[in-house]
């Protein structure tokens, strides 16, 4: 894990933040290319009641308008929270050559904990995966958020996990 992973993830940490103080699942994503962050964003659901409104795929949309193309080539997405099978299957049609996640999904996850989709031979294209990225922290987030909203449940501690695969 280089500095700019880490740091990088400061980035979708704070986005995360943001997420949940509007009521948002605190999830945050960007897209970087060429050493630069072209998009950026958290989830929206609850806001724009649209069930695609992850913040992974609100970054992919964002970063296509920015390079004008529906192919993300050479780019590299951050997110704190492993993607689920919507998202994991929009980076791989969108053809972003890298995804760099925090923390494991162990319900929804379809990088690692479910099924591994970005990294599917008989699929099309492959990305390359750097996982627990900052990973405590992401978790953290997730936690904070869930006992805010539903008190102690054991499903919220044992959804997440700080540890990489």
């Amino acid at each position: 894990m280089g500095f700019d992973d880490h740091a990088y993830m400061g980035i979708c940490l704070n986005l995360a933040r943001r997420a949940a103080a509007q009521g948002e699942i605190p999830v945050g994503a960007i897209l970087v290319s060429e050493g630069r962050v072209i998009s950026r964003a958290y989830n929206l659901r609850e806001r724009t009641a649209d069930p695609t409104a992850h913040a992974e795929v609100l970054a992919l949309r964002a970063g296509a308008e920015v390079l004008r193309h529906w192919r993300l080539l050479e780019t590299t997405l951050y997110v704190t929270l492993e993607p689920c099978f919507m998202c994991a299957g929009a980076l791989v049609n969108a053809r972003v050559k890298r995804l760099v996640y925090g923390c494991a999904d162990l319900k929804a996850g379809a990088v690692d904990s479910l099924h591994g989709v970005v990294t599917d031979t008989r699929l099309n294209h492959q990305l390359e995966v750097t996982r627990g990225v900052r990973a405590p922290e992401c978790a953290e987030e997730l936690r904070r958020f869930f006992r805010g909203r539903r008190g102690r449940s054991r499903s919220a501690r044992r959804a997440w996990t700080d540890k990489a695969h």
